[in-house]
């Protein structure tokens, strides 16, 4: 499973943002739907402790479909490699 430390602010807020990992070409569109996945489940916790979470679900569902709408249109199955960048 791919891992990610989003819990670093950034100016008090997040750096990372569902549709910006929805959109980077460093991930796989299966690895962007388990990081989205992972946000999801994150919310859920940060709910149940009370919390605010960073960002809502509609914005966590849209970038899923945004990504499964890619796959659809036959991007996102490829990443950069380090020489292309």
């Amino acid at each position: 499973m791919v891992s990610a430390n989003f819990s670093e602010p950034v100016n008090g807020q997040s750096s990372i943002t569902p549709e910006g990992i929805a959109h980077n070409d460093l991930f796989t569109a299966k690895e962007k739907i388990e990081l989205l996945n992972q946000l999801k489940a994150d919310f859920t916790v940060t709910q149940q402790e009370g919390l605010e979470p960073a960002f809502s679900l509609e914005e966590i569902d849209r970038a899923i479909s945004d990504v499964r709408q890619d796959i659809k249109e036959g991007h996102g199955t490829e990443t950069l490699s380090r020489g292309d960048a």
